[in-house]
């Protein structure tokens, strides 16, 4: 049986407001599998030319696995039918004030390797001012998951060629979904890497001051990993104590009747809504990994806002 992992990502239970800061919402579903090229250009692109067809660089569809639903992102060194290596872009927007968190889950194949980094300025048909391949803003250092197969189930943050330094070293679990979530505040000047739970400390952005993709890029021939859910919101959603302590994980996804939400701590209270932010349900187990009856709904997505210990995270449901 398929397990999700969520983790604990802010405060904020899911109204009117939350729903209008969510700027990217994305779990991969509504895509044709194969390669992405133009079928979302405002978010996904990548790092040489507007995706107006089938290149080597874009995003590959997948149903091999996922996180929720049927289908991820997958980020290989060859897995793209039009050749490789993939160099994808998902577009934040360039933003230049203001705090952003971005939310993804990420599977890395039993020793695989993954990539991704922050860029700054980035024009949709390529990255950096010019929009010159090669020519990136790079705001962050090479974010390396197991480099070349080296460090199983290691992540390593590194800073550029130019003052070669480790920042932040984390742990993740291979061969599982685990969420990476990353903070950026523009008007401090930094971000913050979360992996699996366990945040890093800010660094700097190196260059601009601007938020303006996600590179994920097939970083060598060992390079193979999948992300799904996507959100990228407005606000810092980071600021939780007992981050680690607040996790979950719940199945099935899609669910026929009944959800379980398996946890470390009670659940105070468990709130389904539509798409359209209207309250389905609610309940408050005030128990450790409850079971939610969901038999009653219509068929389609939802969102679940599970609230432990004071901390909410809102959960994408299929039915």
């Amino acid at each position: 049986m398929k397990k999700f992992y969520a983790v604990i990502a802010g405060a904020a239970m899911l109204s009117t407001s939350f729903l209008s800061a969510q700027i990217i919402n994305d779990d991969l579903e509504s895509y044709t599998l194969g390669n992405m090229a133009a079928q979302n250009p405002t978010v996904w692109s990548t790092w040489s030319g507007t995706p107006t067809g089938a290149t080597a660089e874009d995003l590959t569809v997948s149903d091999i696995r996922a996180n929720s639903g049927n289908q991820s992102g997958l980020v290989s060194a060859g897995a793209n039918p039009s050749g490789g290596p993939q160099d994808v872009l998902l577009l934040l927007g360039n933003r230049n004030s203001g705090e952003y968190t971005l939310d993804f889950q990420m599977f890395i194949p039993t020793g695989k390797t993954g990539y991704f980094n922050i860029q700054g300025t980035t024009v949709n048909g390529g990255a950096g001012p010019a929009a010159t391949p090669g020519n990136g803003v790079f705001n962050s250092g090479n974010i390396t998951f197991n480099l070349d197969g080296d460090t199983p189930g290691v992540v390593s943050d590194i800073s550029g060629a130019a003052t070669p330094e480790t920042f932040n070293t984390f742990s993740y679990p291979e061969n599982a979904w685990f969420p990476v979530a990353i903070y950026v505040n523009l008007d401090s000047g930094n971000y913050i890497l979360s992996i699996d739970g366990v945040k890093g400390s800010a660094i700097g952005l190196q260059e601009d001051n601007i938020l303006g993709a996600i590179d994920f890029f097939a970083v060598g021939p060992n390079n193979e990993y999948y992300i799904d859910d996507v959100l990228f919101r407005e606000g810092n959603f980071l600021s939780t104590p007992n981050f680690k302590k607040n996790t979950f994980t719940f199945y099935p996804n899609p669910v026929k009747d009944k959800l379980t939400i398996q946890s470390q701590l009670p659940v105070d209270s468990i709130v389904i809504y539509d798409l359209l932010g209207k309250k389905v349900f609610s309940k408050e187990p005030k128990s450790v990994s409850p079971d939610v009856d969901m038999s009653g709904l219509p068929s389609g997505a939802y969102l679940v806002t599970v609230n432990i210990g004071g901390i909410s995270n809102t959960i994408k449901v299929l039915k």
